[in-house]
C-alpha cells in the first residue's frame, strides 16, 4: 500500500469507506471528554470525513492531514467553503474557519504544527494501514502529538480473511501491542457495527465488532 494506492482510489471514486453520517461511538463519547471548546483537535488520514464538521459544531478547532488533494478539495466544496491556501515543506494547507488541512504524508508531518492539540480522534487510520505499517503510525502518532493530548481511537475487527483491507481488523490484543507501552488504555465500548456497514456486509463480512477506545498517556 504505497502512496498511489490511496490517490487511485480517490480518482477511482472507490471510496467506500466514506460515511455520510456521524459516527455512533463520536457522538455517544466525545461530549464526555469533557474538552474545552476552541481547543484543537487532530484527524490523522482525515479523507472528507463529516465527523470533522461535527467536531466543529463542539467548538473545536480541527487539524487534519490527508494524502489525497481529490479529498481536501471536495470536503471544502461540501461544505461550500474556499479555503484559503499555503505551503510548507512538502505539504499545501486549506484552511477555512475552525478547519486546517494539511494535503502530504502522515509520516512527514512536523509535531510543531499539533502543539496545540488536546485531543487526537482516529476512526479511519489505524485501520486504513496493513499489519506492517501500523507499529510506525503508532509511534509516529505518540511522538507529534503533545503528551497531554488523549487519543480517542475507533477500531473495527472482522474474521480474518474474508475481505482484503482496508479497512482492516484491529483487534484488542493488538491495540494492547502496539500502545499499552506509552498510554493507558480503557475500553470505552465494543458493539456490533455491522448492521451501520453496508459496504463491508456487500464485500462479504459476516461479524464486525466496533470497538472506542480511550487512551491516555502514561506518567
Amino acid at each position: 500500500m504505497d502512496k498511489a494506492f490511496w490517490h487511485e482510489r480517490w480518482q477511482r471514486r472507490e471510496i467506500g469507506f466514506h460515511q455520510q453520517r456521524i459516527h455512533s461511538q463520536l457522538l455517544r463519547f466525545w461530549p464526555k471528554l469533557g474538552l474545552p471548546q476552541e481547543t484543537a483537535v487532530f484527524v490523522p488520514l482525515a479523507g472528507k470525513s463529516r465527523d470533522m464538521v461535527w467536531l466543529a459544531t463542539q467548538g473545536h478547532r480541527v487539524i487534519g492531514v490527508e494524502l489525497s488533494n481529490v479529498a481536501v478539495r471536495e470536503f471544502f466544496e461540501e461544505g461550500a467553503q474556499v479555503p484559503n491556501r499555503s505551503s510548507a515543506g512538502a505539504f499545501e494547507i486549506s484552511s477555512a474557519g475552525p478547519f486546517e488541512l494539511y494535503c502530504g504524508d502522515f509520516f512527514e508531518l512536523d509535531p510543531d504544527v499539533l502543539k496545540d492539540v488536546v485531543a487526537v480522534y482516529d476512526r479511519a487510520a489505524l485501520i486504513a494501514l496493513p499489519p506492517e505499517m501500523r507499529a510506525r503510525y503508532a509511534e509516529t502518532l505518540a511522538r507529534i502529538v503533545p503528551r497531554e493530548a488523549i487519543i480517542f481511537l475507533i477500531a473495527v475487527d472482522y474474521p480474518e480473511g474474508e475481505i482484503s483491507g482496508p479497512p482492516f481488523p484491529v483487534s484488542r490484543d493488538e491495540v494492547q501491542r502496539l500502545y499499552a507501552d506509552t498510554f493507558e488504555i480503557e475500553v470505552l465500548e465494543t458493539r456490533d457495527g455491522l448492521a451501520d456497514s453496508d459496504n463491508l456486509k456487500k464485500r462479504g463480512v459476516t461479524r464486525l465488532e466496533e470497538t472506542a477506545y480511550l487512551l491516555r498517556r502514561r506518567a
